[in-house]
């Protein structure tokens, strides 16, 4: 039986680790899929990955398809912006499949400046007056709080990259491989987790550390392989591959925003949304740390069940949403804590808006006015239908705030 688990573990490493095998030369693999030789050093605990395991995540994620990580998926991992900038709290997103993943942990970055880190600086200085070591810090609490919601908010698993280990030979069995110089460190307290990461953060966040995938990984186990497989039932597997490119399903989001690898999560079904299906009506209404906003330029009829969001992911905790346009992620925020928790913050408010591309330079800042003189038309249009006049970010806050006027002040619309 053949046990190549991932295209990654086609990559070995040139820091002297293992010979090259018979027939390759050592260029012959992508650069961006090598792992780094060591990223740990041995001997600080864990538990390595079984063979058992690593095919079970490998069907959790693929399902029965030939198992593969492109080049871009290997080389993501989570880089900021510059420190102490305008866009110093930002993570570089790109556009391909990792996208989901970055700008979920960016919410939760940016929820972790504006509203819990301890300083003299207020509204958007929070997020620009950020040192390197800061970012290191936000990045490692928006892994861990995530990581223990996953969890359950009773146990989180970090999963590392170590130097290579021996276990189970078997044929087809690849030294220096990535999957399996796993260690799985298990935690019961959420402090110790949020402090381990933040110890080996540069294991996430330095270039060559397939930084993304190791946090995938990480909300799986902490999730459970098993609980993840009971979410998602007999629907799709986690990533979908289509013409060659590796894209987020819907039960990634659903775990990233709610902890459960479950589309249910998210809401779109009015039944549910009424509490009238399978008893998850009460768990759509839970407010969440972050929010979701979605629109997609595509009929009515096209978009089905999912055109509305959960109530408690449209109104979160606090004013931060992971925004998904005609399948484009970004993030949405507001720097007021009290903005959805006092109704008359939400006659005219200023929300934030960050792209996670390269191209934007600052924080894009927006007006909305709930009580404008276009009330009454806007509440005549459906807030899911297409709308060609308006730009797609516009039509997506309007699903929270139907018939609101949204001002760019100055900018050209853009997204």
């Amino acid at each position: 039986m053949h046990c190549l688990l991932l295209s990654l573990q086609q990559g070995r490493s040139t820091a002297g680790n293992g010979p090259t095998g018979a027939g390759e030369s050592p260029g012959s693999q992508p650069p961006s899929t090598i792992p780094q030789p060591l990223l740990l050093p041995q001997g600080v605990g864990g538990c390595p990955i079984s063979l058992d395991t690593a095919m079970r995540l490998q069907k959790l994620l693929f399902r029965n398809m030939t198992p593969l990580f492109s080049c871009e998926w290997a080389a993501a991992h989570f880089r900021f912006r510059p420190p102490h900038s305008d866009l110093a709290y930002a993570l570089e997103a790109g556009k391909g499949g990792t996208r989901a993943i970055l700008v979920a942990v960016q919410a939760h970055i940016i929820s972790y400046l504006l509203f819990t880190r301890e300083t003299e600086c207020t509204h958007l200085e929070r997020l620009c007056r950020v040192g390197q070591w800061e970012q290191g810090q936000a990045l490692a609490m928006a892994l861990a709080e995530i990581l223990w919601a996953a969890g359950g908010g009773g146990r989180a698993v970090v999963c590392l990259i170590t130097a290579p280990i021996t276990m189970m030979p078997h044929e087809g069995y690849r030294a220096n491989s990535f999957t399996e110089r796993i260690q799985l460190f298990e935690f019961s307290e959420k402090a110790a987790a949020q402090g381990f990461i933040s110890d080996h953060i540069h294991c996430f966040k330095g270039e060559g550390s397939h930084g993304v995938i190791l946090f995938l990984y990480s909300l799986l186990f902490s999730r459970t392989l098993e609980r993840v497989q009971e979410d998602l039932g007999d629907t799709a597997p986690l990533l979908n591959i289509s013409s060659g490119n590796i894209t987020c399903t819907e039960a990634v989001l659903s775990l990233l925003l709610t902890g459960r690898a479950s589309p249910r999560e998210l809401g779109g079904s009015q039944e549910l949304e009424s509490g009238t299906g399978d008893g998850d009506g009460e768990a759509l209404w839970q407010r969440g740390a972050v929010g979701f906003l979605r629109w997609e330029r595509a009929p009515v009829e096209r978009q089905g069940p999912r055109a509305q969001v959960s109530p408690g992911l449209r109104t979160p905790r606090l004013p931060v949403w992971l925004c998904s346009v005609s399948g484009r992620h970004s993030v949405l925020f507001g720097t007021d804590s009290r903005l959805l928790s006092d109704w008359k913050s939400e006659r005219i408010f200023h929300l934030y808006f960050y792209s996670g591309q390269q191209e934007q330079t600052q924080t894009a800042h927006l007006t909305i006015d709930t009580h404008s003189h276009h009330w009454e038309e806007a509440q005549r249009e459906d807030p899911c239908s297409p709308q060609k006049g308006h730009p797609a970010l516009e039509m997506a806050i309007r699903t929270k705030w139907a018939g609101a006027t949204v001002s760019w002040n100055g900018t050209d619309p853009f997204f």
